[in-house]
């Protein structure tokens, strides 16, 4: 709340005025490609780089703008896995980094001649040293508006919850997704997955005793 010059108080609008809040939607397979496609034609180095890097990782958007260069490369080698301390739970988590992710971060870590002890993807803003969860939010919102998503129903969560939701769907593994997520509680990753009882219905009726 502030006070105006007379004063008289008002109320701050708040960033999320007029937005659609709740479960954003993940990526379906062909929308993920899509994005990766058309950002590999504008040779959008970062933003390969960064999208890759979100959908292996599974990390919350502030875990994954801390990234340094150091969590998931040694020298100019990118690791096939990575491990993190989740700044909310303080708990470790790792992720694997598949081919084409490493590709796209040796391209970009070596185009913007980061040291290991510098942030992965540094802020162009010098009052931050890393991108914000604003801006990640706004570069994720370009991205489903490319290829004609509404951004309305997706997030930066969108990013943590497409690859989780896709392992799921082929898996039915919710232990490992747990895991794969850093869920203290299986309930967690069950709500977070949006698994509803026509999904374990179905698990049901394909389990013979």
């Amino acid at each position: 709340m502030q006070t105006k010059p007379n004063g008289t108080q008002h109320l701050n609008t708040p960033w999320n005025k007029d937005k659609i809040i709740g479960q954003k939607r993940p990526l379906k397979l062909q929308e993920v490609w899509a994005i990766r496609i058309r950002l590999q034609l504008a040779q959008q180095i970062r933003e390969l780089a960064f999208f890759n890097i979100a959908i292996d990782s599974k990390l919350g958007g502030c875990d994954l703008v801390g990234l340094h260069v150091s969590d998931i490369a040694h020298g100019h080698a990118v690791m096939n896995r990575a491990i993190v301390l989740q700044q909310k739970t303080q708990r470790p988590v790792q992720f694997e980094i598949t081919e084409h992710t490493r590709e796209a971060l040796t391209a970009w870590i070596t185009h913007a001649k980061l040291k290991d002890d510098q942030f992965l993807f540094p802020s162009r803003k010098h009052a931050s040293p890393h991108l914000s969860i604003r801006q990640y939010a706004r570069v994720v919102e370009r991205w489903v508006i490319s290829i004609g998503l509404d951004p309305s129903a997706y997030g930066t969560h969108t990013m943590r919850r497409t690859k989780a939701t896709l392992i799921y769907k082929r898996t039915k593994n919710l232990r490992a997704v747990q895991l794969l997520l850093g869920h203290t509680k299986l309930e967690s990753t069950v709500r977070y997955l949006g698994i509803k009882v026509d999904d374990a219905l179905e698990m049901a009726e394909q389990t013979e005793v």
